[in-house]
């Protein structure tokens, strides 16, 4: 897995943080979400994982390299 750089980070950083965001795939087996699920980008970490509080209440973090993706509303 190739981790973004710094400043790919911070231009994510500065698009997405407070963006609201609709899921479109995630695999991971420990969540709830599906895809459509909707929720508000609250920060993106140092390796780039977006983490989302979604509506359903979920705090899943999504990492674009292992397939997750969503849609920017």
């Amino acid at each position: 897995m190739q981790y973004k750089s710094e400043a790919m980070i911070q231009r994510q950083r500065d698009r997405l943080v407070g963006a609201r965001v609709r899921l479109v795939f995630t695999d991971d087996s420990h969540t709830n979400l599906k895809p459509g699920d909707e929720g508000r980008v609250a920060f993106i970490d140092d390796i780039g994982t977006v983490f989302v509080d979604w509506d359903n209440g979920s705090t899943l973090g999504l990492v674009e390299e292992a397939g997750d993706r969503y849609e920017v509303l």
